[in-house]
């Protein structure tokens, strides 16, 4: 794929037809070939029962911003196996994953993520990381 393509507008409206990004809050701040950046305003409805970001939705973002990481070199892709490291409470207005693939491939894709606040970037609240395979939609 071509570096002058317009991945925000892309993702955006991939994410636009998920139910799920669209209940979650999902938005598509960033993206470049092989990297993505996506935020997530707080809302007590994605916290668990000590008000921090349920451990679920943490996953769930490092998830989508990987997978949309991989689209920018390989198109759409389906997850077929992540991993999540909660480092501290997740606490923030509002939070940032940016994802980066590793390495991109016909039939694997590796990538990682990073969880952090806006208020404190260099914060990290999880990291993650996931092996993609391209879905040759």
């Amino acid at each position: 794929m071509s570096e002058s393509v317009d991945f925000v507008a892309q993702l955006k409206s991939i994410s636009g037809r998920a139910e799920f990004n669209n209940w979650l809050g999902v938005e598509v701040a960033a993206a470049s070939v092989g990297e993505v950046e996506l935020r997530l305003p707080w809302r007590k409805e994605l916290g668990q029962y000590s008000g921090f970001l349920h451990a679920g939705v943490i996953g769930a973002l490092l998830d989508t911003a990987c997978g949309f990481a991989a689209y920018t070199m390989v198109g759409p892709s389906l997850a077929s196996q992540y991993s999540v490291k909660c480092l501290r409470p997740a606490v923030a207005q509002v939070f940032v994953v940016k994802a980066r693939v590793l390495k991109p491939g016909k039939q694997q894709v590796f990538t990682q993520a990073e969880l952090t606040s806006l208020d404190e970037p260099g914060k990290l609240l999880a990291v993650g990381d996931t092996l993609l395979v391209p879905a040759g939609m």
